[in-house]
């Protein structure tokens, strides 16, 4: 890969909070009467727009074999796969201010300044096992392929994932303008939900999970033996770490050590997001009580196992993510 002109690149820093707080007043007052007389169409209109913002991955990026492509839906670990993965590229010695020094974000505009830009290649010139990681929400089907790149799928039980969308959506990007549970569970069993469908995610890599290529995983198990994690990742990439390297990596990807480097993981949010710890919440499976009815819980589960259906996809929906299955 050749050096690219953004180099060298840095983070654009966030506006100072002398100038967001009175930006968030006059959003506030812009957006608060649409979103209470537009109640019902404000949640979609919302999903909507992240869909249409993050979801410009370039179809004319062609993946080499140095590119490990983290492919997660919305809110199903999607940074601590990377950071896993990130990991294992620099043999559990990757530092970094930020984990998108070193990780590319296409679905993001690269003006943002958020993420290192696809074609700077100073994260894979600084990895000792010459890999790079990439972020993406988009779902496998999505993306442009390669036979020499390497895709890791990611899902989560899809309860979870609402809970999380909506605790870090409030905290993060619409705070007072969030819509109420149930609205925004509308938008999510919905064609309009954020980042597509969840069940296209899952089926696109579940479809191809037996190609020498494609990593398929799960959250829950992943949560339940990290080690295995670990070990499962670092061989799909290539990589024999040795005893002390595979320590440091299971220790850098808990969840304690995230937490506690949370400034690491955590991105920018509207005037008034939290300073710290939005992304790296509870890191917890099976939980999603904490915030939906078992109604709720069921209508989640019968609206995706109907959508895998009818994408006839066979992923044992109830063994993994119904009641009575996956973790807890």
């Amino acid at each position: 890969m050749s050096r690219s002109p953004y180099e060298p690149w840095r983070r654009r820093s966030p506006p100072p909070r002398w100038l967001m707080v009175p930006i968030g007043v006059l959003v506030v007052a812009a957006y608060w009467p649409v979103a209470r007389i537009f109640a019902r169409r404000w949640p979609r209109w919302v999903t909507r727009t992240l869909t249409r913002v993050l979801s410009r991955f370039p179809q004319d990026y062609v993946p080499t074999a140095h590119d490990v492509l983290i492919c997660s839906y919305y809110k199903s670990g999607t940074h601590w796969t990377m950071q896993i993965a990130v990991q294992i590229a620099h043999r559990g010695r990757a530092e970094f201010a930020h984990i998108h020094d070193l990780v590319a974000w296409p679905d993001m505009d690269v003006r943002a300044g958020y993420a290192i830009p696809l074609l700077n290649d100073e994260p894979l010139r600084s990895a000792q096992t010459g890999l790079r990681v990439v972020k993406t929400h988009l779902a496998l089907d999505a993306l442009p392929y390669s036979p020499a790149a390497r895709y890791i799928c990611v899902v989560r039980d899809p309860k979870d994932v609402f809970v999380s969308s909506y605790h870090f959506t409030r905290a993060m990007i619409l705070g007072p303008l969030m819509p109420t549970v149930d609205a925004w569970l509308g938008a999510y069993l919905s064609p309009d939900t954020a980042f597509g469908s969840w069940a296209r995610h899952l089926a696109s890599g579940w479809r191809v999970r037996s190609s020498g290529n494609v990593l398929f995983l799960t959250y829950e198990s992943m949560r339940a033996d990290l080690p295995a994690a670990v070990d499962k990742i670092a061989a799909f990439m290539g990589v024999t770490l040795e005893p002390d390297e595979r320590a440091a990596v299971i220790e850098r990807s808990t969840f304690a050590y995230m937490k506690q480097n949370s400034l690491k993981f955590d991105a920018p949010g509207a005037p008034w997001a939290k300073a710290t710890g939005a992304m790296m919440r509870r890191g917890q499976s099976g939980k999603s009580a904490e915030l939906i009815s078992p109604a709720q819980q069921r209508r989640i589960d019968d609206y995706w196992r109907a959508q895998l259906v009818s994408l006839d996809c066979d992923f044992p929906y109830d063994a993994e993510f119904g009641p009575g299955g996956g973790a807890s």
